[in-house]
């Protein structure tokens, strides 16, 4: 919960609000405890360049990334690229997004993003190639 009340003081949003309570709650419900517990995009959270709403949707984007490993029971690396390309395209459709709000995913935000899949690749039991995982990446 302590998410969706910083959402709501950056953002001011009950669309946000909304948002955030709703990704919490299906983090929540993910088995992988690594996962359920991880703060997604701590640092552009913690800059005030990036829109909160836009890290909260790129967080929801991820976590939705997780729920599709565990609801596929992927095993094989090889199923783990076409999940992962899936998701960065939908990562990709934010950036007009994100330079309406006077940001962009520049380098910091490719990081910050780049660090999660190598997390969530890791919390799975991958040693995916990260390069790989976010080919289709136009950020």
């Amino acid at each position: 919960m302590r998410r969706s009340f910083i959402i709501l003081l950056l953002g001011g949003s009950i669309l946000g609000l909304s948002a955030c309570a709703e990704t919490v709650k299906n983090q929540g419900s993910l088995r992988n405890a690594r996962i359920r517990e991880h703060e997604f995009l701590v640092s552009m959270r913690d800059d005030p360049y990036y829109p909160p709403q836009l890290v909260e949707q790129c967080s929801s984007i991820l976590v939705r990334m997780c729920i599709a490993i565990e609801t596929e029971g992927i095993t094989e690396e090889r199923h783990l690229y076409p999940i992962t390309h899936h998701f960065t395209r939908e990562l990709n459709a934010l950036q007009d997004d994100f330079e309406r709000e006077g940001s962009e995913m520049e380098t910091g935000a490719r990081e910050a993003l780049g660090e999660e899949f190598a997390f969530i690749a890791s919390s799975y039991g991958f040693d995916a190639d990260v390069e790989e995982m976010i080919a289709p990446r136009e950020w």
